[in-house]
């Protein structure tokens, strides 16, 4: 009894100790992202019209670091676990490697044809021209990014989940000051408009991975790459890592072009449909911090297990969480039904767009519990196994078999209002939670990659 009540303890303190620090790092970057939002946008429509479709570049390079570092973690916490020190300086170079190159072509691209990107957007020359400024400036940074989220994701791998928040924190208060002195000007510095905000952030992502770079280097050698050694991968290497990678990769573009798709159903119900959406989507996103963080602690800690061999215990694991995310869902699903009203009332829209969004806020906290088991299986638990085919499988069944059809079929068909489709929209979540549980019952998610066949 002693033994099981320490065992849940040590369970419990080590899913905090890797989920806090996410989930304070994710309302971080949202909190002072809105305030961005804000100070450009004193610059008139323009401006923010801009740095938001210009941002877009970003956003899909980070689809890309996301895949990546998603797919490192699976075995850099196996081989943490089996402590492999060898193969884990042969993951982050590979996952260097990658993210880096992807990040290169962006940076590339937006420095050098930034008028032809801003074209797939707007043809809007005042809104091209503030957004050439911008790309051209910002691009730099895509490599820096690249960098700091592979290393950020492998200290929360070996434990220091804290140093990555507190990092963001220095980096990000730093981008929210620059923002302010080089966008309107301070004194003797000029005001640049866009292309202050452009410096600042390309400045605070400099600061973070060159802080990120010397606490590695001084205080974790196993995450240091100090040799040829970690570039080197033999084909048995890349066979073993890449079939097992590739499917997260792809997991999260096709999801981005199945978000896409959505967004298009919405807009065909009409404008205030699109405003309210809009307005529930970024109120409802700040509640389900919690989930990332504990979907992030899931990944990690049964990657562990599997790495040191306890396949039981990571089975136990797995239940836990599942239980976890069922009850963090119910109460933000709660909490959000309590306070959808008050932060409805923060957006300057009129008053039956506020109410669109209200009922759409409803139908986000009803659905929370689904999407906090989903992440928690499709993120967490199939990836930690190395059963990324079949979680990119029931990601892919639940967008693209019900829900992409289910939202045209609500817009152009049944003429739904933006509430009642949103509620519909929500068979996608229920679906693949059925899938993820019918694998998750089987037990044929575990996969011990540590073990090269």
């Amino acid at each position: 009894m002693t033994k099981d009540l320490t065992e849940r303890k040590d369970f419990t303190s080590k899913m905090i100790s890797i989920a806090l620090p996410v989930i304070f790092q994710s309302l971080l970057n949202n909190s002072l992202s809105f305030v961005d939002t804000l100070m450009i946008g004193q610059l008139g429509e323009a401006s923010i019209a801009a740095v938001a479709l210009a941002n877009q570049m970003f956003f899909l390079i980070s689809l890309l670091f996301f895949g990546v570092t998603s797919g490192s973690a699976i075995f850099l916490s196996q081989y943490w676990g089996a402590k492999n020190e060898t193969n884990i300086q042969r993951v982050l170079g590979l996952s260097v490697a990658v993210a880096g190159i992807g990040a290169l072509i962006f940076a590339l691209a937006s420095f050098f044809i930034p008028r032809q990107i801003m074209y797939i957007f707007t043809t809007e020359e005042v809104v091209v021209a503030h957004g050439i400024s911008y790309l051209k400036i910002v691009a730099i940074s895509y490599i820096f990014s690249a960098i700091s989220q592979v290393l950020a994701t492998a200290l929360r791998v070996v434990g220091h989940a804290r140093i990555p928040l507190l990092v963001a924190l220095f980096s990000l208060s730093m981008n929210a000051v620059g923002n302010y002195l080089l966008i309107f000007g301070i004194g003797p510095i000029p005001a640049m408009g866009v292309a202050g905000a452009a410096y600042a952030t390309a400045a605070s992502r400099l600061v973070e991975v060159v802080a990120l770079l010397i606490i590695v280097y001084r205080r974790h050698p196993v995450l240091a790459i100090r040799t040829k050694e970690a570039f080197h991968w033999n084909k048995a290497f890349l066979l073993h890592i890449v079939p097992t990678s590739l499917p997260v990769i792809l997991n999260e573009f096709f999801w981005a072009l199945g978000m896409i798709a959505y967004k298009v159903a919405y807009s065909r119900i009409g404008i205030e449909a699109i405003a309210a959406i809009n307005v529930a989507e970024s109120i409802g996103n700040l509640f389900f911090v919690a989930m990332m963080g504990v979907s992030n602690a899931t990944l990690i800690m049964i990657g562990v297990k599997i790495g040191e061999k306890q396949i039981p215990l990571a089975r136990l694991y797995a239940k836990r969480f599942i239980i976890t995310a069922l009850l963090v869902g119910i109460a933000m699903g709660l909490f959000e039904v309590l306070i959808a009203p008050i932060f409805a009332q923060f957006f300057n829209i009129s008053d039956e767009v506020r109410r669109l969004a209200i009922l759409c806020l409803y139908v986000h906290a009803l659905t929370m519990p689904f999407k906090s088991i989903n992440i928690v299986i499709i993120v967490g638990i199939l990836r930690s196994g190395g059963d990324t085919r079949y979680s990119m499988f029931a990601e892919m069944f639940g967008v693209w078999a019900v829900g992409v059809p289910l939202a045209f079929l609500g817009a152009l068909v049944f003429q739904l209002e933006i509430h009642q489709l949103f509620l519909l929209l929500g068979m996608d979540e229920v679906s693949k939670m059925f899938i993820g549980l019918h694998r998750i019952k089987r037990g044929t998610w575990v996969n011990d990659l540590t073990i090269v066949h």
